[in-house]
């Protein structure tokens, strides 16, 4: 996978500068630095961002924080703050973004990522990151799971979803429709579950929670009361006008806290399971009628280098189709703590970190990259 995609940044390279030469023979002879060169040159001649410039001119940082080099919108900070000398530290978001997303264009003066293996990503994809520095942290975002003020009850928390208590929860959590139409899944196990198939459970279907467009609520409607969707306040809204405040982050947390089993395909939320150790269940078919990507699937499973080691890891249930998501389902609620050590191995593999302090450790590479800037001056 690692020499395919090679060759299909270096055409993307190619293309945005107007050439179009073969990707694979560019690759074999490692020509594609150049180019990359070439382009970050092109891109920082002009001003992206009017704005940026002037904001940046005003505030006068000695250095910035990229929290997105894979968006379209922030490489124009980075074009802006290169015209004005200002150092930039890019932070990978996530921890499948350097082997999923579009390549990085810029060459940033230093890079934060998750774990040890983003760093070795990181090297082999970008080799010229060898000489900036690269901060390893752990996951940020997750510090917040910690923190017992997020924390409450099953009691209040089943109040505010219309949820039983006294019942197992199975939560289904939806992947973007932007990438695969997972809803079918949900759908298809909320039909069983309405009918009776496992028992005197409920199900709570959770919205990807950047696109989500509330269009999953007439598909839903009819299983009530044992099925619930899970609302939320941006639906509807742009992806520019969303924002997460405290109470959604409550809901977040203790989506997690308090679910029996959780359903997805090849999610982030896998690690937001595991770390409260609940039980996965991992699609590894296609929920579609008529399977369109099932192939997809299971190249994601398989041999995409973040997702493969978690989902081989053997601390999820593969399932290859819907009679075994129910069967691994039924296990679950019984065996809760099977695969547990493996689950526990899946969070430490993609978080790094577990002491809640991953939020310092950046505060603290941010100081030492600093420091470093400093030094050079």
């Amino acid at each position: 996978m690692s020499m395919m995609r090679h060759r299909r940044d270096v055409q993307a390279s190619l293309l945005m500068l107007g050439l179009k030469l073969p990707a694979r023979l560019l690759a074999a002879l490692r020509l594609e630095r150049p180019f990359e060169s070439r382009l970050e040159r092109s891109l920082t001649s002009y001003s992206r961002s009017d704005e940026a410039l002037a904001r940046l001119k005003s505030s006068k940082p000695d250095a910035i924080v990229l929290t997105g080099p894979f968006q379209f919108e922030q490489p124009a900070v980075f074009s802006a703050a290169k015209a004005l000398g200002i150092q930039v530290l890019a932070y990978i978001p996530s921890w499948d973004n350097i082997s999923t997303k579009n390549r990085m264009v810029f060459n940033y003066d230093g890079y934060i990522v998750w774990n040890e293996r983003a760093k070795c990503e990181l090297r082999q994809f970008y080799p010229q990151t060898a000489q900036r520095p690269v901060y390893v942290i752990g996951a940020p975002q997750f510090d917040a799971v910690r923190r017992e003020e997020f924390h409450v009850s099953r009691e209040e928390f089943c109040a505010s979803q219309g949820l039983d208590p006294a019942l197992p929860i199975i939560v289904y959590a939806v992947g973007s429709p932007n990438f695969l139409k997972e809803h079918h899944g949900a759908l298809h196990l909320a039909e069983r579950i309405a009918s009776g198939e496992l028992g005197n459970v409920q199900l709570l279907v959770r919205p990807h929670p950047i696109h989500d467009n509330a269009e999953m609520r007439d598909l839903f409607a009819p299983f009530e009361p044992r099925v619930v969707l899970q609302q939320s306040p941006n639906a509807g809204k742009g992806v520019g006008e969303r924002s997460q405040d405290e109470s959604q982050m409550r809901e977040w947390i203790n989506t997690f806290r308090h679910a029996d089993v959780v359903v997805n395909l090849s999610s982030t939320v896998t690690i937001d399971a595991a770390i409260f150790d609940r039980p996965v269940v991992n699609l590894d078919f296609d929920p579609q009628p008529g399977q369109p990507d099932q192939q997809l699937i299971k190249e994601i499973n398989h041999e995409w280098t973040h997702f493969k080691p978690i989902a081989e890891s053997g601390g999820v249930y593969l399932v290859n189709d819907f009679n075994e998501m129910v069967e691994a389902i039924k296990i679950y609620l019984v065996k809760p703590e099977l695969h547990r050590e493996e689950r526990r191995w899946m969070v430490e593999h993609v978080c790094g970190y577990t002491d809640g302090k991953c939020g310092e450790r950046m505060a603290e590479g941010i100081l030492d990259f600093m420091a470093a800037r400093k030094a050079r001056v």
